[in-house]
């Protein structure tokens, strides 16, 4: 019988509800952790993560059969729910509608971990709507403004 071999790798991107920065250093090891540890249960492999207070960068090494939107969705909804049972935050945590995923070839792969693990530097000289902006130019995507993430850069 035939195997099914593949090389799929994709960086995720998404962001706090209402942009707050509100993820601290105390707590990012933490959610990143959590991250990890469920998206490694789903039989996927992690190669880069970093929490920013505002979003995340995640890269991840998916198997064959996984489905991108129910990923992101189960992502979002279990590490909200882990998050607000820390009772971290007044009120209620979430994340924000919708997210970015953009695909790399293997010979990318390094350059996209570096990429992820200096976020806060990155982040000294760029705000995220630059950044993400420039990821959808990048890739070629279309888009519409009014549809991005909302972006309360200070």
């Amino acid at each position: 019988m035939a195997n099914t071999y593949t090389q799929i790798y994709i960086q995720i991107v998404f962001a706090v509800k209402d942009r707050d920065k509100i993820i601290s250093e105390s707590i990012r090891d933490e959610i990143q952790k959590y991250f990890s540890g469920m998206i490694q249960n789903e039989g996927h492999r992690v190669m880069a993560i970093y929490c920013m207070p505002d979003h995340i960068h995640i890269l991840v090494s998916f198997k064959p059969d996984f489905n991108l939107s129910a990923f992101v969705g189960t992502i979002k909804a279990s590490t909200s729910r882990f998050i607000n049972d820390r009772s971290w935050f007044q009120g209620r945590f979430s994340w924000q509608n919708g997210y970015g995923a953009f695909s790399y070839s293997i010979s990318h792969i390094d350059q996209v971990v570096r990429y992820i693990n200096n976020q806060q530097e990155h982040h000294k000289k760029r705000t995220f709507r630059e950044e993400y902006i420039d990821f959808l130019n990048k890739f070629q995507i279309s888009f519409d403004e009014k549809y991005l993430f909302d972006f309360h850069e200070n």
